[in-house]
């Protein structure tokens, strides 16, 4: 059975890569999986036969076989474990590749969702000018220390892994900002994975085909 994941049938982003399920693509293209999409429109995603695959009615889900998976960091950690890719075979740098995949959804895209919800969710309302320079600030904050771990290194403990696959995954939010230009090594991080063949692939499999 071919392994198939699900998505918008119409993202909201207009095909920039910023849907969960692109990174999703990105690590089945890493490991070499063949996939089918199942395409969803809002109200689908609402509907029983999907919530039974993801009960917070969201995209990505996995399945593969009896196998129905949510939530992109567990998919992408079990196509690490699965074919033997994206995590390095000593057992400390695994477990350090992982630790990278927790901070990139729970220490840095946080702040950085934040920012998206502040603009276009609450940018109508009275308080919104003054909540939006805190919000920068937290992702400067977040961005610094990231900044500053990383160096001059290629990628976040040697070799690349599903750590930097997420991390770079989530910073790619902040390119039309501009604020990851303010940290020059981040903005060369991203442009890194950008670059591998397997997120060009997974990134040209997302735009739509009408350019909508």
């Amino acid at each position: 059975m071919t392994v198939t994941i699900t998505a918008f049938e119409r993202s909201p982003d207009g095909g920039r890569g910023l849907a969960r399920d692109t990174r999703v693509r990105w690590a089945l293209e890493e490991v070499g999986q063949d996939y089918d999409i199942r395409p969803l429109t809002f109200p689908a995603m609402k509907e029983p036969a999907h919530i039974a695959r993801s009960p917070f009615g969201q995209i990505p889900t996995y399945e593969d076989d009896d196998l129905v998976l949510f939530e992109s960091g567990a998919i992408i950690l079990h196509l690490a474990d699965k074919h033997g890719h994206l995590l390095p075979r000593d057992e400390d740098a695994r477990s350090r590749a992982i630790m990278w995949m927790f901070a990139a959804v729970n220490s840095v895209e946080p702040p950085i969702l934040d920012l998206q919800c502040a603009r276009f969710a609450e940018g109508d309302q009275p308080w919104a000018e003054q909540r939006l320079p805190l919000v920068m600030d937290r992702i400067r904050q977040r961005l610094a220390q990231l900044s500053a771990r990383l160096g001059d290194d290629e990628w976040l403990d040697g070799e690349f892994s599903a750590g930097d696959l997420m991390m770079v995954s989530v910073l790619l939010r902040l390119k039309m900002s501009g604020i990851l230009n303010e940290f020059p090594n981040l903005a060369a991080y991203v442009a890194r994975g950008e670059a591998r063949p397997a997120y060009q692939r997974a990134f040209a499999s997302q735009v739509p085909k009408d350019g909508g």
